[in-house]
């Protein structure tokens, strides 16, 4: 995952969000964990091309 999908995935989120009157913290939660394994993902050591 690079750093433009996370940012594409942070605005899809804001504009998810900022439509709403309300946003129950589990949404929110679910969100913010996509992000975590985004991330936890990016980080993962490719395996090496023989």
């Amino acid at each position: 995952m690079d750093e433009q999908a996370l940012t594409l995935r942070i605005d899809e989120a804001l504009r998810e969000f900022t439509a709403r009157e309300l946003v129950a913290g589990a949404e929110v939660v679910d969100f913010l964990l996509d992000l975590r394994l985004m991330l936890l993902a990016a980080e993962e050591p490719q395996p090496a091309a023989t």
